[in-house]
């Protein structure tokens, strides 16, 4: 079982491109959507993250306020990697779940894993290939602010708490260039899909 991975910074366009792979059939699994389902109350990560950063981690309804949570672990990389080390492992295991699921249904299915911190988290190796999306640094602010109401300087910290992305490029074995129109993009990804996806995939 073989499958692909698709990673870049904060706000760089990755997920329009994921749902881009997904107009041409290819199984797509959030790991950021994952990483919900594993902190929700009943999920398998929700009591180590409550030992470890206290009731003021959680809203009043008793789940974990991501947005509380996110603003202590990107000011502090010792707290940030703690709750990587909790986080990190649960996802991947749910996520070779999905995967194996999907292909037991189809052997010639196409997956594509679509992940932020592929590189950080150590874990290029488990990919046949790995895609990397990137966009101009200023670029990722105004659409990390805009997307998630934060001040520039908070959307600044949230990028930096990240591996930057010339290093992510470097890494990768496939770059988008999300900086330019949705149809140049959207020729990237069809070129990736037509070619090394399907070729890859039918091994």
């Amino acid at each position: 079982m073989s499958y692909f991975g698709l990673t870049g910074g904060i706000a760089s366009g990755k997920s329009t491109v994921a749902r881009m792979f997904e107009d041409f059939g290819v199984k797509v699994i959030d790991a950021d959507r994952v990483g919900h389902e594993v902190l929700l109350a009943s999920g398998p990560a929700y009591r180590d993250v409550l030992a470890e950063f206290g009731p003021e981690a959680v809203d009043a309804s008793g789940e974990i306020d991501r947005g509380r949570l996110g603003r202590v672990v990107f000011a502090d990389a010792q707290k940030l990697a703690r709750l990587n080390a909790i986080v990190h492992p649960l996802i991947i295991r749910r996520v070779e779940e999905i995967a194996a699921a999907y292909y037991a249904g189809d052997r010639q299915a196409v997956v594509l894993v679509d992940a932020a911190l592929i590189f950080e988290a150590g874990i290029g190796g488990r990919f046949a290939k790995v895609i990397v999306a990137w966009c101009t640094a200023e670029q990722q602010v105004e659409r990390l602010v805009a997307k998630a109401g934060i001040s520039r300087q908070e959307a600044a910290q949230r990028i930096a708490a990240q591996m930057p992305v010339d290093e992510k490029r470097r890494r990768a074995d496939y770059v988008i260039d999300c900086s330019g129109s949705i149809e140049d993009t959207r020729d990237q990804v069809s070129r990736i899909y037509a070619g090394p996806m399907r070729r890859l995939s039918k091994n």
